[in-house]
């Protein structure tokens, strides 16, 4: 076993004898177990420590069975589950800072987006007339995403919300790209591997254009054939990736492998866990994320928290775990964009995410508590600012979906 591995946390379902026990989730006064941990070695003290617990940290190298493969987080392994984090950690080759105000990088993501958007028009009306995939058309748009991004990830995932288009795929792809970014600058990616990030991530659902019209905008629940015919996108895909000059095999991973599930119940091979590229997890994660959040014409859109929360739920099940966790440390629960409703019954936008408190975010009221819009809009920390104007606690009631009481972000303004 790799000499870096050390506690995993693990479900108390999957505790068996034979492990030794590090830690638990609660104090150990008054479990009757010593302080220094314990090595399991009777059924009884299995059964105890499932009555105290819902998941204890096990150290693998300390057991009677070192060797010992297979260790149960519902259906995973600890040794896969440790080398998924160690995959991740290696992707970590910088630790990017804020270095701009938000308003500040918000004017400079305006005009970056744009120049995104017009690339990736291009590209899409070239490959619909037949022509080939040109990088080049990408990269002015990408480079300077990503530029915005390292210096301030709030301001550009700000601005994509307010531009957002009715077009599915041209804004799918644009989604993808900004916040498998994002995400990328969370993990300590360096700018040349978040640029091949955010270039998957374009490219993931490029083979649409080879579909027919008519499917890509059936509306209500699809056919048997009608999905069977969808899927075959992500082979599209990869042909025209393979045949465009300057694609890297991670790019072509990703767009292969993003429809493939951490419990191999994905598309088009059924990889399950590690199977799956590190970058297509993230890919697939990412891709999920945000159609969630869009208005598809065969599912209505979710709220971006909703997604969150359903995310969550599929963590070590369709995703990795690990992968989920920081994904949701990276844009909060209340992601940028995010409409919401605070206790006091006013409506706002979430405008950037608070790094340590990731309920109290920053919020840009548009609505009061009667449901009209306001004369100004307002900037809110919640971070700051604890109690309404009653002297009621205020926090966030809940997230809303997009276009909730007519509220359209592209009247939003940034001064």
């Amino acid at each position: 076993m790799n000499a870096a591995v050390r506690e995993f946390r693990i479900s108390v379902l999957g505790l068996e004898r034979g492990m030794f026990v590090a830690r638990l989730d609660r104090p150990w006064l008054g479990t009757g177990f010593p302080l220094e941990g314990v090595a399991v070695r009777t059924d009884e003290e299995v059964e105890r420590l499932r009555r105290m617990c819902s998941y204890v940290y096990v150290d693998p190298a300390r057991g009677r069975s070192p060797e010992l493969r297979y260790v149960s987080l519902g259906e995973e392994p600890v040794v896969q589950r440790a080398r998924g984090e160690e995959e991740i950690e290696a992707l970590r080759h910088t630790r990017w800072n804020v270095t701009a105000d938000f308003h500040e990088e918000a004017v400079r993501a305006e005009t970056s987006h744009a120049l995104l958007q017009q690339g990736v028009g291009e590209v899409m009306r070239d490959l619909q007339s037949g022509k080939k995939l040109d990088l080049q058309k990408l990269a002015d748009g990408v480079d300077t995403m990503i530029e915005s991004i390292t210096r301030n990830p709030a301001a550009f995932p700000w601005i994509m919300e307010l531009r957002r288009t009715c077009d599915y795929a041209y804004q799918h792809a644009l989604g993808c790209s900004v916040w498998i970014a994002t995400f990328g600058r969370h993990l300590g990616l360096d700018r040349d591997d978040l640029r091949e990030l955010a270039i998957g991530g374009l490219l993931c659902d490029v083979g649409k254009v080879r579909l027919p019209q008519a499917l890509l905008v059936k509306r209500g629940p699809l056919a048997t054939s009608d999905v069977a015919q969808l899927r075959s996108h992500v082979d599209e895909s990869v042909r025209i990736v393979e045949s465009t000059e300057g694609i890297t095999s991670r790019i072509v991973q990703m767009v292969a492998g993003h429809h493939e599930r951490h419990d191999g119940s994905g598309y088009p091979h059924g990889l399950g866990a590690l199977e799956i590229p590190i970058y297509a997890r993230i890919a697939g994660l990412i891709d999920s994320f945000d159609a969630m959040t869009s208005v598809r014409p065969y599912a209505p859109s979710r709220s971006p928290h909703q997604a969150i929360m359903e995310l969550y739920q599929s963590r070590d099940s369709l995703f990795q775990a690990e992968l989920v966790e920081q994904f949701i440390r990276a844009c909060g629960i209340y992601p940028t964009g995010s409409l919401v409703e605070l206790s006091d019954g006013t409506v706002g936008v979430v405008m950037s995410v608070n790094a340590w408190r990731r309920l109290r975010p920053v919020v840009m009221l548009l609505l009061g508590a009667d449901k009209l819009p306001l004369r100004e809009f307002r900037r809110l920390d919640l971070g700051e600012v604890l109690i309404d104007d009653r002297g009621q606690p205020l926090n966030i009631r809940g997230g809303l979906p997009r276009g909730a009481h007519g509220i359209d972000p592209a009247a939003l303004f940034l001064d």
